[in-house]
């Protein structure tokens, strides 16, 4: 071959750069309905299913999202943190049967029914029961079909052709069962006192679908004319519910507060209005609160006459003398102590009115005060009834009209403020903006309001729970569970010492009924296994419509007789419907462990579904329903702002799934800490997406690689070169440190154990000093091939590694390297050999990887100097006088021949020529660097780096692999390359 045919010559067919299907570019929108359309709705999990049947049963028990709107962003969190769980311990060697589920029942749903109805012209109370429940299970079915396919196009794997439901008649019959069960262990009782209640709703609310907002209430001062034990004085209320006053039945105050006698003596001149004080009344108030009470009622001047002991007082009701009141409001307003009374803020004294208020309630029973005074001032629309005399009819809020307006004050608190006016028996009046109970649904303003509803027992103590209170059975369960963080045990703990009894009974028609028979001569609770028996029955035939549909006497059988028992049809809290999954979905399969491993939702369901699904299962167990319990943040912008449409700040999934692709989303949540609030926002969106573009290229990269290579190749651990075997010692401590991630739910800590894996052992640095063996080393050679049998390795552990956090990607890489093999998600996370786990090799390799650092760093002070533009440019000269570099690099490269530590040098430091002297180096003589090509730049270790370049070593640039040689070395043939270059090129072309 001549020098002009050499000169001519194309190397770049021999040079064996990576290549592959697999693309840089995702295409993630596209490509992840493919690989769902592959998957089936259910075909992978079957296949999953029978590949795990022998593997020991781990279960993640869904918390059923409600079926009314689109999955949100805060859907997305929840479900895809769900599917990191189910995955991740599926990888890891459990069969995991997951069951996804819905929340079917329930107001929202029945308010848009509602609604439904309202725009044909029809009124609810025009239904029958029914025809609504049918049509809400109509609009259920609607949305869980459109979530279903939501969740499934985020990746969840679960059993999506048989999902659980609450409103299946069998889920139904179930939920009836268990309440049947809760009130067979004496737990069950009804009782009249005040509860949350919505007027717009028309239902009782539980603490846990209340919230609070920002309200402005009138606040008003209250004169009640003083009867006995003092004379000619009135005491002082406070109130910001002026229409409560009709149910006043009493007036509270503290022992430890002091009062006194006042006088007014002088009111504001110069106001624009004329106050409702009067010089020379006398009233009784705290002391505390006296001169703010005296300035709100424009007083000037007033005189303390005396203590008062408010014990033993009686007063006259506000309204007694009122016209209005057709001889109502006669009835003595007793002065009794109370606990919850403070000076902090109003008069000292609290206007006592037992059916709109819990701590008026406890404070009237505590005093022996009969239940039966207690009225019934407020009926289910929130109008004050015949009970509140003199305002029958009056509304406290709208209930009705345009969206708008719902919610705002109706015409009770005027009218009541008119009648104190026109008694005299109101000292002041003002407005006040102040946090206020509302509707987390209908966002409307909550009342309490006095009316017969039915409970679950928290303190009384049964035989079905050994004697215990059901409440002391849950906080003995909650110090059994696995809560995560001391916080969270906490929050829950907290939350059952200090609940009042569970309000079960809601006055609406979608749900499971309270299935009861009260007796109306004894209103004693019907307890018959045979009537229950045949309840439960028609529900699994017909689903609770039955409850409807049959004739009471249908149920009760010939025992008893229809029109001697009251069959109640109040619904049960939606609440004790989730709450009772457990029993309809976890004992419903041999594959479903209960109690289950765990419960994963958002931090708001410790007193939501976690509470509640702890006290139904001990309520009918005594036991927990869970082992394991794990909360996720609230995603907001940002800004730290609530999503919402009105401030145009939300993030759709739906959006983010076909714009970049739902891999990016799950990225984005396993490199976050979903403890914590979540922000999202533009910037979160591309920082995953540019970690998903390298986790990408990382597998991108090992697929290229080893496009030749097969198991035939493969090269024992024991004959690997050094590099080699630190890339698997490597390979074990990751997979440790991610097991430990996954085992413990920090899907934060595994990707970040994957990803710096990826970008900074292998791509910065393995594939850094690998790539010109895989490019340009022979194909065959034992160094490539060592470089592929550890390529291919990691291949499949770093799939297996991925899969639970980017299953679309992971799929699509394994299909393209196994066709023929099945999905990725049949695998499991392999156990490392033991020969890999060498820490030796691991603190070598440390020691080489910080002497690279060093040098790296002053090749780039050439490279900024414009010295070299590439490190094969340089050469490097190491001086050691004394042999201790020798030495150490002897012990680390586990070889005596200085000729091979030379070449690893040049592979690790990635320049083209390293000689290492034994000798001390003399400075003198050599200080014109540009004249002999180097540079004295470093003192290390007892050691002097000398840097030149290739150029004024007289060698010349490789025209295959770019690197300096000396051309005396050349093949006769290839002048141009390298010895190994032309090895790899008379290689190539025998193969050919």
């Amino acid at each position: 071959m001549t020098n002009q045919e050499t000169e001519q010559r194309d190397y770049r067919p021999t040079i064996f750069l990576p290549d592959t299907p697999f693309p840089m570019r995702a295409g993630l929108p596209v490509k992840e309905k493919e690989i769902l359309e592959k998957w089936g709705v259910t075909t992978l999990y079957k296949e999953i299913r029978a590949a795990s049947k022998t593997k020991p049963k781990w279960v993640l028990h869904d918390g059923p999202p409600y079926a009314n709107g689109g999955m949100h962003i805060g859907h997305a969190l929840n479900n895809i943190l769900k599917d990191f769980m189910i995955r991740s311990r599926q990888m890891v060697g459990y069969d995991v049967d997951y069951i996804p589920g819905w929340d079917c029942h329930g107001l929202p749903i029945e308010w848009k029914v509602e609604e439904e109805f309202r725009a044909q012209g029809r009124d609810k109370k025009d239904i029958s029961p029914l025809e609504f429940r049918k049509a809400c299970r109509v609009y259920a079915k609607k949305w869980v079909e459109i979530q279903k396919a939501d969740r499934i196009r985020m990746g969840v794997v679960g059993d999506w052709d048989n999902p659980y439901l609450t409103m299946n008649f069998s889920s139904e019959a179930v939920i009836a069962s268990e309440f049947l069960k809760v009130v067979k262990n004496e737990l069950v009782f009804r009782g009249s006192k005040p509860i949350m209640w919505s007027p717009v709703e028309r239902t009782s609310l539980a603490e846990a679908e209340v919230e609070y907002q920002e309200k402005t209430s009138p606040m008003i001062w209250v004169k009640f004319p003083v009867a006995k034990g003092l004379e000619d004085a009135f005491v002082i209320i406070w109130t910001t519910t002026p229409w409560t006053i009709p149910a006043n039945r009493a007036v509270s105050y503290s022992k430890k507060i002091s009062y006194g006698l006042y006088q007014i003596d002088a009111i504001e001149e110069g106001l624009e209005f004329t106050p409702f004080a009067i010089v020379g009344e006398k009233i009784v108030v705290a002391d505390k609160l006296a001169e703010d009470i005296f300035k709100n009622a424009k007083v000037a001047k007033f005189t303390r006459l005396s203590d008062v002991n408010p014990e033993g007082i009686t007063c006259d009701h506000p309204l007694k003398n009122w016209e209005g009141a057709n001889g109502g409001y006669q009835f003595p307003v007793p002065l009794i102590a109370g606990e919850h009374v403070t000076d902090d803020a109003g008069t000292g004294f609290v206007h006592t009115a037992p059916s709109h208020g819990v701590d008026d309630y406890l404070v009237w029973l505590k005093h022996g005060l009969p239940q039966s005074e207690i009225p019934f001032t407020v009926d289910e629309e929130g109008r004050l009834t015949k009970e509140a005399p003199g305002f029958e009819g009056a509304l406290i809020m709208q209930i009705e009209g345009k969206a708008k307006d719902i919610g705002k004050e109706g015409d009770a608190n005027p009218r009541v403020l008119d009648a104190l006016k026109a008694t005299g028996n109101l000292l002041a009046m003002g407005r006040l903006k102040h946090q206020y109970p509302h509707s987390w649904r209908s966002r409307a303003p909550l009342i309490y309001r006095n009316t017969p509803q039915w409970f679950i027992a928290m303190d009384k103590a049964v035989d079905a729970l050994g004697g215990k209170t059901l409440r002391e059975v849950a906080l003995s369960e909650i110090d059994k569970t696995d809560w995560g963080n001391a916080a969270a045990k906490g929050r829950i703990e907290t939350m059952v010492r200090e609940r009042p009894d569970w309000l079960i009974s809601r006055q609406r028609a979608w749900g499971v009924p309270i299935a009861l028979f009260v007796n109306k001569a004894t209103q004693e609770v019907l307890m018959d296994d045979e009537v229950n028996a045949r309840i439960i029955t028609a529900m699994e035939v017909d689903g609770a419509d039955a409850w409807y549909d049959k004739p009471a006497q249908y149920f009760l059988g010939d025992k008893y007789k229809a029109e001697d028992f009251e069959q109640i049809h109040d619904i049960l809290d939606v609440w004790f419907d989730s709450g009772s999954t457990h029993a309809f979905v976890l004992e419903s399969r041999d594959t479903l462990p209960r109690p289950a491993n765990m419960y994963l939702e958002g931090t708001d369901q410790h007193r939501g579904w976690f509470q509640s699904s702890l006290l139904e299962s001990c309520a009918t167990r005594g036991v927990a329903p869970y082992k394991q319990v794990r909360t996720h943040g609230m995603t907001v912008d940002d800004k730290g702002r609530k999503m919402s449409k009105s401030l145009g700040n939300g993030i759709e999934p739906q959006d983010i799934a076909n714009q970049n692709g739902i891999e990016i989303l799950r990225v984005l949540f396993a490199s976050a800490d979903y403890t914590q609030e979540l922000a999202l926002g533009k910037t979160m969106i591309s920082q995953a997406s540019e970690t998903y573009r390298k986790l990408r290229n990382t597998i991108r990269y090992i697929l290229a690689s080893t496009k030749d290579f097969n198991e035939k190749d493969l090269v024992a651990y024991g004959d690997l070169p050094f590099l080699e075997q630190w890339v698997l010692a490597r390979t074990a401590q990751v997979d440790e440190e991610v097991r430990k991630a996954y085992d413990t739910y920090d899907f934060k800590e595994a990707l970040s154990a994957i990803s710096d894996f990826a970008n900074l052992d292998l791509s910065a640095f393995f594939v850094d000093v690998r790539k010109d063996a895989l490019y340009c080393d022979p194909l065959n050679s034992k160094k490539r091939r060592a470089a592929q049998t550890v390529l291919s390795i990691l291949f499949k552990r770093f799939l297996t590694w991925l899969a639970p956090i980017c299953p679309f990607t992971t799929e699509e890489a394994w299909g393209i390297a196994k066709p023929e093999a099945g999905s990725v998600h049949l695998l499991v996370l392999e156990d490392v050999p033991s020969e890999w786990n060498d820490a030796a090799v691991l603190e070598r390799m440390e020691k080489l990887r910080e002497f690279r650092k060093a040098v790296t760093g002053l090749l780039e002070l050439r490279r900024a100097d414009k010295v070299i533009s590439s490190s094969l440019e340089a050469t490097l000269d190491i001086y050691s006088k004394d042999g201790g570099f020798l030495n150490s690099l002897s012990s680390y490269l586990q070889t005596e021949d200085i000729g091979l530590m030379q070449e690893t040098l040049e592979e690790l430091l990635i320049v083209s020529n390293v000689k290492i002297h034994t000798s001390e180096f003399n400075f003198k003589g050599n200080e014109d660097k540009d004249s002999v090509g180097f540079d004295i730049n470093h003192f290390m270790h007892g050691i002097v780096l000398v840097f030149g370049t290739a150029v004024s070593r007289n060698l010349v640039k490789c025209r295959r692999s770019w690197k300096y040689f000396d051309p005396k070395t050349a093949h006769p043939n290839f002048p141009d390359i390298t010895p190994r270059d032309a090895e790899a090129v008379l290689y190539w072309e025998s193969i050919q």
